[in-house]
């Protein structure tokens, strides 16, 4: 199968809404790939690569200026080989070694193509299409129950390795995933609520009965999932790298469990002396060292328990896992909780963690299995809302749906010491809709000042309130911090570019 047809069908999919049109799509495609390709097409499919890691980052994409093949020739099995010579280059040349390899693939890539290999090596595909969706087409093209397929691919750990048991072998063959101790499951994931109130009003009976809910701690770390058999310990990150060697401070407290057998799904993070959560960014480093020495530590704090002693507890109820939890694995090592029917006592405690440096709560039905996999209504995040007022200086054409409209924005603090002048902390394209990519589309022709490829500079007039979930430092950008999970929230013609907040305020923030 061609790279161009997974182009096309990504292309589709972004260019619709429907849910069922964008299934339609991806299905489609599935049906028609040959099998050697299935699994590289369904990886595709979703916006990602197999390769975790290529080497190849967003500044060696920008120094890259190749002209694009005219005609499609390149075959998504000959993409998937390129890519992982390139994730093996390493040592003295690997560099240029890499560039050439580089150019030669984007060489032979139509404009089309080019794009969408720029979109998935820097993990940007913007087509509107997860691995639920994925999972959704997988069973609509192999004529299979979804609940199948979406089991199946939680306990084997991705879509991709079932894909060929769904089609090769049906149901039977995906039956025989199961969870395996030493082999990660897919970790279930929350949704969100913007107030305490709202998230402990989705687990109400009626509107007036409600239910006993548990509300955790939502800790700023890395997600972990481990498993141990007798004293072989296993410990991988939320997208399954295995990151063991790493954490031998995590695998310590794990093998001194009074257990045989277990897999736990928790939280690792640095902790400072007062007990306080150090900065996410100095997590994340540790974390990354292939080598730990003697520097910060990383402690785990679990909040489920998956397996023990040769039981899965995935179908059991929340209550009941929290239970064999708290027998095995000691309250030091556990992420705090309250279970309560009251809201007020649910407010309170999110106002006291997030007053203690975590990131927020996460409410939790008790009567629930564990959804691997998911993102479902059992679990509810909350986390507080900063605001910061900034500066928009430049805006990219967007691509898929969005494109003919200006969409993702560049955003720059005021900086004190230069009278007129704008710090950049990052970009957007989240939290818009349809009529806001309208009317900034127009509004920045409007300020336009020169263009640079698909980046149109704009006069730095434009005010805009942007929500984001934190700070952390940065070497990419010229203020040395960078917004987290940044959103558009309203752009506000009432403030002027001179009211707009400043790096000064940005710096504090991440400070605090």
């Amino acid at each position: 199968m061609l790279l161009a047809d997974v182009v096309a069908a990504s292309l589709a999919v972004a260019a619709t809404r429907s849910r069922k049109e964008k299934v339609a799509a991806l299905a489609d495609l599935l049906a028609r790939a040959d099998p050697p390709s299935r699994e590289v097409v369904t990886s595709y499919l979703a916006g990602a690569l197999r390769q975790r890691r290529t080497g190849v980052g967003w500044r060696g994409l920008q120094a890259l200026e190749v002209s694009p093949a005219a005609e499609p020739s390149l075959a998504v099995l000959a993409v998937d080989d390129a890519l992982e010579r390139l994730s093996h280059l390493e040592g003295p040349g690997s560099q240029r070694a890499r560039a050439e390899a580089l150019a030669a693939l984007f060489g032979a890539a139509t404009p089309a193509e080019q794009q969408w290999l720029r979109g998935a090596l820097t993990g940007e595909v913007r087509q509107g299409a997860s691995d639920a969706l994925v999972q959704e087409a997988v069973a609509r093209a192999a004529d299979l129950p979804l609940p199948a397929v979406r089991r199946a691919a939680m306990l084997a750990g991705s879509t991709v390795a079932v894909v060929d048991a769904a089609f090769d072998g049906g149901e039977e063959a995906l039956a025989g995933f199961g969870l395996e101790v030493g082999q990660p499951i897919s970790p279930m994931l929350a949704a969100s609520a913007p107030t305490v109130a709202e998230a402990m009003a989705r687990f109400r009976v009626t509107v007036d009965v409600a239910v006993a809910v548990a509300v955790d701690t939502k800790l700023d770390g890395i997600r972990i999932q481990v498993h141990r058999s007798d004293d072989e310990v296993l410990v991988v990150t939320r997208s399954l790298d295995d990151i063991t060697a790493r954490l031998p401070e995590v695998v310590e407290v794990v093998r001194g469990l009074p257990v045989h057998s277990i897999v736990l799904d928790g939280e690792a993070l640095t902790v400072g002396a007062d007990g306080r959560p150090r900065p996410f960014q100095e997590t994340a480093s540790r974390s990354a060292q292939h080598t730990p020495g003697a520097g910060a530590v990383l402690t785990p704090f679990f909040f489920d328990l998956l397996h023990l002693d040769g039981v899965d507890l995935l179908d059991v109820a929340a209550a009941e896992r929290a239970a064999a939890l708290a027998r095995v694995v000691p309250e030091q090592h556990r992420v705090a909780r309250l279970v309560t029917t009251e809201v007020a006592e649910a407010e309170s405690f999110f106002a006291d963690v997030v007053a203690a440096g975590h990131e927020g709560v996460v409410l939790k039905d008790l009567g629930a299995p564990y959804e691997a996999g998911r993102r479902g209504a059992s679990w509810v995040k909350v986390k507080p809302v900063h605001t910061l007022d900034l500066v928009v200086l430049a805006v990219e054409w967007g691509s898929g749906r969005r494109r003919g409209w200006l969409s993702n924005i560049h955003l720059g603090a005021r900086d004190p010491q230069r009278p007129g002048e704008f710090t950049m902390l990052g970009k957007t394209f989240k939290g818009m809709t349809d009529a806001m990519l309208a009317w900034q589309t127009e509004r920045f022709l409007e300020l336009e000042t020169h263009r640079e490829g698909h980046v149109v500079h704009v006069r730095p007039e434009q005010v805009v309130e942007i929500a984001f979930d934190g700070l952390q430092t940065s070497t990419r950008y010229p203020g040395g911090v960078a917004l987290r999970f940044a959103r558009v929230l309203r752009y506000r013609d009432d403030k002027r570019a001179d009211e707009a907040d400043t790096l000064d305020v940005v710096k504090s923030l991440a400070r605090s």
